[in-house]
């Protein structure tokens, strides 16, 4: 009697004792934080930052598998001929799996978020994600690679040359891309001016690899030097402002110099009259200096000077007169 009583009783008794699908404690603490623990939500411009903390966090935590869609639920080789087990490790895996998905969610802006809202599990969520910004991301890198190519130091200090460089190659890394440490120095040293033309050659011809935190230093102290070299050497004058220059001061001279040849080659009409009080030639006796001198007599010498001009005079008027 005991055990006709008890074997009907017993049934329901061990089935009501197969333990639930139970949330792991790696699952509660993720739940919880994972909002905190991305510090960035999911916009338009950040999906590579976003991507990379998802990744690490779940691959930490054990739930990697969750973000691939051809991972089926785990299922032991046992469970194939224990139909019991099979459903449990499904429950399980679906319980797992939707607690990650709203978690993820948690880290999605309100503008990305209404592209998710109707997809049912974290894979989904991940493969739409990555779908929809992939093409987008490899446009920005383009981009971003295109303008590390045209940068140069142009008027600027040495640290915000390096400074803009490495914001530049940061936001290609945050896109998802990368940029070689023989590229990046490449690229500083295109981005140079012609005053560097021997630090390049220098760095360019090295044995050795260099790398980015010796390259440092060495710029710094080349723009030191290059500054001191600068300020022992004149800066040139602007050929066209020099030539301006010259040619407003050739005028005046030109001015000059034919001012005084036209005033030399200009006719002087007192140069042959000869002055009647002191016999000199240039000037006639109303301009004398001696003309109210009643007491001034010339010299003898130029009392002979002037008699031989006059007997010159006499002379060709009489040739003339006889001819």
């Amino acid at each position: 009697m005991a055990a006709s009583s008890s074997s009907p009783l017993d049934a329901p008794h061990e089935s009501s004792d197969v333990p639930g699908p139970i949330i792991p404690s790696t699952l509660k603490f993720l739940v919880a934080n994972l909002h905190h623990l991305v510090p960035i939500q999911l916009s338009q411009e950040n999906y590579a930052i976003w991507r990379s903390h998802i990744l690490k966090i779940f691959q930490a935590n054990g739930f990697l598998s969750f973000l691939d869609s051809s991972s089926p639920p785990l299922l032991s080789d046992s469970t194939i001929f224990d139909p019991s087990t099979h459903q449990q490790r499904s429950i399980q895996w679906t319980l797992t799996d939707q607690n990650l998905s709203a978690a993820m969610c948690s880290t999605i802006s309100q503008a990305v978020l209404p592209y998710v809202l109707n997809l049912n599990s974290t894979a989904a969520i991940w493969a739409a994600l990555q779908t929809r910004f992939q093409s987008t991301n490899r446009s920005k890198v383009i981009q971003l690679k295109n303008e590390l190519h045209s940068v140069s130091l142009k008027n600027g200090s040495m640290m915000q040359y390096l400074s803009d460089i490495k914001a530049i190659v940061d936001q290609i890394a945050a896109a998802g891309s990368g940029v070689d440490t023989e590229d990046i120095i490449l690229y500083i040293l295109n981005g140079l001016p012609s005053t560097y033309q021997s630090f390049k050659t220098a760095i360019r011809t090295m044995l050795c690899p260099i790398s980015l935190d010796q390259l440092y230093p060495l710029l710094i102290s080349e723009e030191i030097h290059v500054a001191a070299e600068a300020a022992k050497t004149p800066a040139a004058a602007d050929p066209n402002k020099a030539f301006f220059m010259q040619r407003g001061r050739g005028r005046p001279n030109r001015a000059r110099t034919q001012s005084k040849s036209t005033g030399s080659a200009r006719p002087n009409p007192y140069a042959s009259v000869t002055c009647q009080i002191c016999l000199k030639k240039g000037h006639s006796a109303t301009s004398c200096w001696h003309r109210s001198n009643m007491s001034y007599a010339p010299s003898l010498k130029q009392s002979n000077t002037a008699l031989l001009a006059s007997s010159d005079i006499s002379d060709t008027n009489w040739f003339f007169k006889n001819h």
